[in-house]
């Protein structure tokens, strides 16, 4: 089913959908039915225990898991309502348009400008000088620039966890994506390096679509607009996060969100 139209941009009003989506790893089922609408420009927050499912369920937005050892999908995802998985789908620029940033930052062994502007490379999205454009440009908006400028050609591993991580957040929108998935990006962060790097996620929308597993619940409640509550590989309830937390409908929902259990 087709998403209705956004009036302003003649495009679907939800840049991504899941429809019946299954998932599994041999006979092991990890999730089941998964209908869910991710609308455009807005954050969705993927919160549940470890193992009820959830970075599993992001994986599959950009068809990581497609290569992972008995790893098995009914159902479907489209992005602007076509299937992920249709045939002739070309996996680089689907990864292009649905980005992802992972938990630990992952920088390349390569300069932090090179980082950057890697993925630009890869895509044939510019070259020459306009590459050194890109990665100030980028580097500005993550709030980079002013500590690297200088040290273009060093390492990025002489980065700070934080700044790591960033450099890592200006590769991936770099190449222009529609969607940006993100593995818990800030677990492994210092409580500053995490309030700047919430500042910046939330600076990214409307232009950008964000679906964001966090085991932080305050981290949910601050970044969010919809949240999603997975537990034992199911989705027990989705809505608005301030729904969810103040008025969730489900018990396990409510002992969850409230400390009780998790």
């Amino acid at each position: 089913m087709l998403d209705a139209l956004d009036p302003d941009r003649g495009r679907p009003a939800n840049v991504m959908e899941t429809l019946n989506l299954c998932l599994s790893f041999g006979s092991k089922p990890i999730l089941s039915s998964i209908d869910m609408q991710f609308t455009r420009g807005t954050v969705t927050a993927l919160i549940g225990p470890t193992g009820s499912g959830k970075s599993t369920f992001l994986r599959s937005l950009n068809r990581m898991n497609d290569k992972v050892s008995g790893f098995r999908r009914e159902g479907d995802a489209t992005l602007e309502g076509r299937s992920i998985w249709a045939p002739g789908i070309d996996l680089l620029d689907l990864r292009r348009r649905v980005g992802m940033l992972f938990q630990r930052p992952n920088p390349f062994p390569m300069s932090i400008r090179d980082n950057v502007v890697a993925g630009v490379r890869a895509h044939r999205i510019a070259k020459g000088k306009q590459l050194d454009v890109v990665a100030e440009q980028r580097l500005r908006e993550v709030g980079l620039w002013d500590a690297v400028k200088d040290r273009l050609n060093d390492s990025p591993f002489r980065l700070s966890g934080g700044q790591q991580q960033l450099l890592c957040l200006a590769r991936a929108l770099a190449v222009g994506p529609d969607v940006l998935l993100l593995d818990e990006p800030t677990s492994s962060l210092d409580p500053i390096s995490t309030e700047y790097v919430e500042a910046m996620l939330a600076e990214l929308v409307p232009a950008l679509t964000l679906i964001v597993v966090t085991h932080n619940l305050g981290q949910a409640r601050r970044v969010s607009h919809q949240t999603m509550f997975f537990y034992e590989g199911r989705l027990v309830e989705r809505g608005p996060t301030d729904d969810l937390f103040e008025r969730p409908k489900e018990a396990q929902t409510e002992r969850y969100v409230t400390g009780r259990f998790g």
